[in-house]
């Protein structure tokens, strides 16, 4: 059984002084699902694989408790289409605006699309309309060279600035924070070093120039040093102007990075990428509660049995079964005690046990013939997209209702309960970027 815990009236959580007499719920936010990319509309590689089930991806987000996703804007287009699925999708649905560093190639030279079309350079002829894998590709790096084109520079980060500007007259709060945006080392083969600087620095400029400035939804990989310093450079040494503070997402870097960026008064966002080495679980386990946020950055990034932090799950279900059946032992113990009453009640009581019993050895007979069980169960039926069937999952497309994975692989790394992960990220998320109400 969950620990009880009691929700304070700020989102945050404390052990109860007395027993409550409700199991605890968890809430989930996720702080970066890329909902904008067309694959959860059914479209696969420019062509329709299944019918548009978006509303049924929310929607089981929901069901397990995930009921705030910030969905990533991470190119003009991106990020007009997350604002038009806040607007779908009012109170669960909220949006970032920003050029990621896989898509900064849009200031550069050589660029022959116009920014507000483009996605990212690089990818192959039915794939612009996709977000960037998260996977490196070291073998076909974008070399330095090319410069920028400062006048195509001006005119993106003023059409950046009306789309911003645009998005805050809104009369409900769809735009939360500016980015994803930052420097991204693993993955020169999208743009180059020079221009990925040049974007993130053009942008933090113009982050630091908003009234009231937005929360910042970074970037950072393989790039910490120059990272840290753009920062510093647009928000003070210690990054006192940042008014609103921010987020570093799907962080995989290293203890001291970690430490240097929460010393900075910045939060770390983890998901299924966080988890892949015994390395990263010792990153996830220094990260303090009061600086954590919790994503599934879908579809990428989810968490697969050759992950560290898988074992984790295997663990927490090993747990839930020998819970489960330590309460029905009980439960029958206490039946039991009970047989000590009329004759008749006794008969009855007997009766009942037998009927009980007859369907557990049909199970069991039927076991021999049944498939083994998977070590972590699915909440929801998947299926390969060739299948797809309404309800179901489809198979390599992380979606939002998945973070409860995320949550208990933190609890199992840091020894903690996953109430106590739940509660704080979310008061965490809420403190930044204000999506409870």
């Amino acid at each position: 059984m969950a620990e009880a815990l009691s929700t304070q009236p700020n989102g945050a959580s404390s052990a109860s002084a007395a027993p409550s007499l409700t199991t605890y719920t968890p809430r989930y936010i996720d702080i970066g699902i890329n909902l904008a990319d067309p694959i959860f509309r059914g479209r696969y590689h420019g062509k329709s694989r299944h019918p548009d089930d978006l509303k049924a991806v929310v929607g089981r987000a929901v069901e397990v408790g995930c009921t705030k996703l910030i969905v990533t804007g991470s190119s003009f287009k991106s990020s007009r289409d997350a604002l038009k699925l806040a607007k779908e999708f009012p109170g669960t649905v909220f949006a970032t605006a920003g050029i990621h560093p896989c898509s900064s190639s849009i200031f550069s030279p050589s660029h022959h699309k116009h920014h507000d079309e483009s996605q990212s350079e690089g990818e192959g002829e039915g794939e612009a309309e996709h977000t960037p894998a998260c996977d490196p590709d070291p073998s076909k790096p974008i070399a330095d060279g090319d410069g920028v084109d400062l006048v195509r520079s001006k005119h993106i980060i003023a059409d950046l600035t009306t789309l911003i500007t645009q998005a805050r007259t809104s009369p409900t709060p769809e735009l939360v924070a500016f980015g994803e945006f930052g420097l991204d080392y693993d993955r020169l083969h999208y743009c180059s070093k020079e221009v990925q600087l040049h974007s993130f620095a053009a942008q933090l400029a113009l982050a630091a120039s908003l009234s009231p400035q937005l929360p910042l939804f970074l970037h950072s990989r393989a790039a910490h040093a120059d990272f840290v310093r753009l920062l510093k450079d647009a928000f003070g040494p210690r990054l006192e102007r940042l008014e609103k503070g921010g987020v570093v997402h799907s962080f995989t870097g290293t203890v001291d990075e970690m430490r240097e960026l929460m010393d900075l008064g910045l939060y770390i966002g983890v998901n299924g990428c966080s988890f892949k080495t015994a390395e990263n679980c010792d990153v996830v386990k220094e990260i303090e509660l009061s600086r954590l946020m919790l994503e599934t950055d879908g579809p990428w990034c989810e968490v697969r049995p050759s992950h560290e932090g898988w074992k984790y799950l295997v663990e927490f279900e090993v747990k839930a079964k020998a819970d489960a059946a330590a309460a029905a032992a009980a439960a029958a113990a206490a039946e039991a005690a009970a047989v000590v009453a009329a004759p008749e009640e006794q008969a009855e009581t007997g009766q009942r046990r037998e009927r009980r019993k007859k369907p557990q050895q049909q199970q069991q007979q039927g076991k021999k013939n049944q498939k083994k069980e998977p070590e972590v169960p699915e909440r929801y039926k998947v299926v390969k997209k060739e299948k797809w069937e309404e309800g179901a999952m489809v198979k390599g497309r992380n979606e939002p209702c998945t973070i409860d994975r995320i949550a208990k692989i933190v609890a199992g790394i840091k020894g903690v309960s996953v109430e106590e992960v739940c509660e704080a990220a979310w008061a965490n998320t809420v403190k930044v970027f204000g999506v409870d109400s």
